[in-house]
């Protein structure tokens, strides 16, 4: 697989984008605004920049990895020739279900596609397709360049041969492949998404207070980011549709996203993407702001 499609220019596409290219595959970054595609290139040579400085790469192949990689506006065009295409748009179904009928009708009849789907059904996807044994989850963990994990998600019609080709292509890359079935969540968000939404209704319950809470699960639990600041860096959007498709999928009240994550998406603070969140980033994100308090 040395030709390889990312679509989708955002956090996770240009991480998936780097990654590939500084391996040695020709990328084509597709994403239907221009701005978007100058915008990912320009982080791309931010985090190589940061690769060179702690001497993990040098400035040669920084260039490379950068050379490697191509942008288009036409998911079409950009699929053409493509072995793999790997989709990283938003987290919604209606628009994966559209992308995946398009690129089935434009990428060549053995290509295999992926979804960095963080929770949608890999057998939902793979239905509107003509190739559902091609279909599979390749689900990376943010930030790409930095996180070792690749959740490898086999639908219900993915073939072995293909789940094959995924993990020791993730092995390739320097990462860790993980292979699950495709069940709400998988195993990743299935686990975390209840941990955060429970921290969440800590919060709604005045329990305790966000740095409370976040200090418990770090000094306690040895986590590295408290639930609630986890929360915000993976966008509470993001968390809301996640914690939607876990309590639609298991019809189990326990999973019913809480309240105030609604009330807080619904307002608009979606966390470090939008400025605002369970903490205030106006300032940026090193000095933490408690935003979200309860008298």
């Amino acid at each position: 697989m040395d030709k390889i499609a990312v679509i989708g220019a955002g956090t996770m596409g240009n991480g998936i984008a780097h990654v590939f290219a500084q391996n040695g595959h020709q990328v084509t970054l597709i994403d239907i605004s221009g701005p978007a595609l100058e915008k990912a290139l320009a982080t791309i040579g931010k985090n190589l920049d940061r690769q060179v400085k702690k001497e993990l790469i040098n400035g040669e192949q920084k260039a490379t990895t950068l050379s490697n990689i191509s942008t288009l506006t036409s998911i079409e065009e950009g699929v053409a020739n493509a072995d793999l295409i790997v989709e990283a748009a938003t987290e919604n179904i209606d628009l994966k279900l559209s992308i995946f009928r398009t690129i089935d009708a434009a990428a060549p009849e053995k290509a295999v596609l992926a979804t960095n789907t963080s929770s949608i059904s890999i057998t939902k996807i793979a239905s509107v397709t003509n190739r559902p044994e091609h279909v599979i989850g390749m689900h990376f963990m943010n930030p790409v360049p930095v996180m070792k994990l690749v959740e490898v998600i086999r639908g219900y019609a993915t073939s072995d041969d293909v789940t094959d080709q995924i993990m020791k292509l993730s092995e390739q890359l320097g990462k860790v492949p993980v292979e699950v079935n495709d069940y709400p969540g998988f195993v990743a968000n299935r686990i975390l998404m209840p941990m955060i939404n429970e921290a969440i209704y800590t919060l709604y319950e005045r329990v305790a207070g966000v740095m409370e809470i976040d200090t418990v699960m770090k000094l306690g639990m040895a986590h590295p980011m408290g639930p609630l600041q986890l929360a915000d860096f993976i966008g509470l959007d993001v968390c809301l549709s996640i914690m939607k498709v876990l309590h639609d999928g298991f019809g189990n009240p326990k999973y019913a996203p809480c309240p105030l994550l609604v009330n807080m998406v619904q307002a608009g603070d979606m966390g470090v993407k939008g400025g605002r969140g369970f903490y205030d980033y106006s300032h940026g994100t090193k000095d933490l702001i408690v935003a979200k308090t309860f008298r």
